[in-house]
């Protein structure tokens, strides 16, 4: 794995930080002309967040509200976090329930001083707040101040009206797409031709098998979840599935549905596929390393498939396109490796559900208050976080990707199908914060997120056949669910069911919808 000198978040803060100097200077130039600072026309606009504490108030001023005040000086911003998490952060109690970040959102948004703008780092929060009628709908004001939302990627604004009966409830500066990256030797050498369009996953899985060459040390893999490669069988599934919305368990969690056909696809599809050596295991890509001397230089790319040239597809962030370019400025500086001929094409959908995917996120999400105290302030900021003079600021970083269309450019000097990050929509799971409050309720329910692992293993250890692991499946998750019932929280009698492989025990977490997991 590459080791990189600055985290995803210092990285953040340091652009952060750039783009506040490049435009301070002509901001306050602009404040000064229009006389605003009027001492006796200030006032307050209250912005809320899912989380934060006082501690890192100063980098989220710096990412969205430093430009904004320094713009309108007669608004003083107020940063009221839903859930401080330093209240909780020494607490010891271990069976203390976690405040539910939903119920915290819609308190500081209906109480006594409701904020008047809500950030939401967790798109899916949207629709439960529309349809609590706890935001302020924006089509009307941007048809009124002439804003086409065309301008931004449709994507994006199609994503968040899902959540909002077709309607805008919010806007977003930037987002985190994915792509398909593919090696184009590997396409050419194997004569298989790049799809045209946004591919389905079986369009990717049977280019996957005609890709996968060689075998033991030789093998060419046809595709991966993951720039690395590495692998677990049981969390690609979860991540690749999670459009479809299949339950592990009816919404009372009393009775398994797991033993179903679509079930039953989904694990024999990703099985056959680790199996077949078409996608790599983490045993497939032991790399047995040379003894190392004083005049070796460390190769870090010499665990990385995609870029040793033995993996022809992958699933990448946008922040692998830098990567990307490290590499093919420096591999002359390790030993057998060459440069990287690659392109990008979109990540692939469901049929079932075309244009949709797990792996597209979307943050910093900018809603107003229905019942905002200061709306056009509101409205001001919203049009400012989401307008041409931040978005042009926000479309240098590496790692996101600007909404506004105009700002979306290849990288200098490089060549590459930048339109496949822009052609699928996030998913987003309607049923997620019911899940949510259920898991809340009873957290033991993470041991049936412990019993699929053991089953899903079963199968990739040849120790039972996909039909026979879902039904033990459902047999002993159906025993687990009544016990979990009677015992939602704390040690859970787990006998004949987990205690072979945890012993009776296992942590806390998990889920009822399989759902994407984020890293």
């Amino acid at each position: 794995m590459t080791t990189k000198s600055l985290s995803g978040t210092q990285a953040r803060r340091w652009a952060a930080l750039g783009m506040t100097a490049a435009v301070l200077v002509p901001l306050l130039a602009a404040c000064n002309s229009k006389n605003e600072n009027d001492p006796n026309n200030r006032h307050t606009l209250r912005i809320g967040t899912m989380y934060g504490s006082s501690q890192d108030e100063s980098y989220f001023r710096q990412q969205y509200t430093d430009l904004f005040e320094f713009s309108h000086p007669n608004i003083d911003i107020e940063i009221v976090p839903a859930i401080d998490y330093t209240e909780t952060q020494f607490d010891q109690t271990p069976d203390k329930p976690q405040p539910d970040p939903v119920e915290k959102v819609k308190e500081i948004m209906t109480g006594d001083n409701p904020v008047d703008v809500m950030i939401l780092d967790n798109p899916a929060i949207l629709g439960e707040l529309v349809q609590d009628n706890l935001l302020k709908q924006l089509d009307p004001l941007l048809k009124e101040d002439k804003i086409d939302t065309n301008d931004y990627v449709s994507a994006v604004i199609d994503g968040i009206k899902d959540q909002g009966n077709g309607q805008l409830y919010a806007l977003a500066p930037t987002y985190s797409p994915s792509a398909l990256f593919y090696n184009k030797k590997a396409f050419s050498k194997a004569g298989v031709e790049v799809p045209t369009g946004s591919p389905t996953w079986d369009d990717v899985f049977n280019m996957a098998k005609r890709l996968k060459t060689g075998t033991g040390k030789d093998t060419q893999f046809g595709f991966a979840f993951n720039p690395y490669g590495y692998g677990n069988g049981y969390y690609d599934v979860v991540n690749y599935a999670a459009p479809l919305q299949l339950k592990m368990y009816d919404d009372k969690a009393e009775k398994m549905t797991v033993n179903t056909p679509q079930w039953q696809n989904v694990w024999t599809t990703i099985t056959d596929l680790y199996k077949n050596h078409v996608l790599p295991s983490n045993e497939d890509l032991q790399v047995d390393q040379p003894a190392a001397t004083d005049k070796d230089v460390y190769n870090p790319y010499l665990n990385q498939p995609f870029y040793n040239g033995k993996l022809a597809m992958v699933i990448g962030s946008y922040s692998m396109i830098n990567e990307i370019e490290t590499y093919n400025k420096n591999y002359q500086k390790f030993k057998g490796m060459e440069p990287l001929d690659w392109d990008v094409m979109p990540v692939p959908t469901f049929a079932e559900n075309p244009g949709v995917s797990s792996y597209i996120y979307l943050s910093s999400l900018s809603a107003i208050n229905a019942k905002a105290q200061n709306p056009d302030d509101a409205w001001e900021f919203v049009k400012f976080m989401n307008g041409k003079d931040w978005g042009k600021l926000r479309s240098r970083s590496s790692y996101d990707m600007p909404t506004l269309k105009e700002f979306i450019k290849v990288k200098d000097g490089m060549s590459y199908n930048i339109d496949a990050f822009t052609q699928v929509k996030p998913f987003l799971s309607s049923d997620s914060f019911k899940q949510q409050e259920l898991q809340q309720d009873r957290p033991n329910l993470s041991y049936i997120d412990q019993l699929a692992q053991v089953e899903y293993n079963k199968v990739i250890q040849n120790q039972k056949s996909v039909k026979e692991a879902l039904a033990e499946f459902e047999t002993k998750g159906n025993e687990l669910l009544q016990r979990i019932k009677l015992n939602p929280k704390g040690q859970l009698d787990t006998s004949g069911i987990l205690d072979d492989v945890y012993g009776g025990g296992g942590a806390v977490g998990g889920g009822g919808i399989i759902k994407p997991l984020i890293d």
